[in-house]
């Protein structure tokens, strides 16, 4: 039998910038509650909450596009 203990999809740096992705995410949902006008139809719920969440998918599809240079 091979010795494959290091057998994930991705390398570490996939792994990090996936979090990081996920935390901009989350940011941006937080960002969206914090309006204050009727419906959240103020600049934070229509105008900067999607801007960050649109960045965190940027970033996750980054990080799986991303090549990690230690794997082989």
């Amino acid at each position: 039998m091979e010795d494959n203990k290091n057998n994930l999809a991705f390398g570490k740096k996939n792994y990090v910038l996936m979090l990081a992705g996920i935390a901009v995410l989350a940011l941006g949902f937080f960002i969206m509650t914090l309006d204050t006008e009727p419906y959240g139809l103020g600049f934070l719920g229509i105008t900067l909450g999607p801007l960050v969440v649109l960045a965190g998918f940027a970033i996750e599809f980054f990080a799986i596009m991303a090549k990690d240079k230690t794997k082989k």
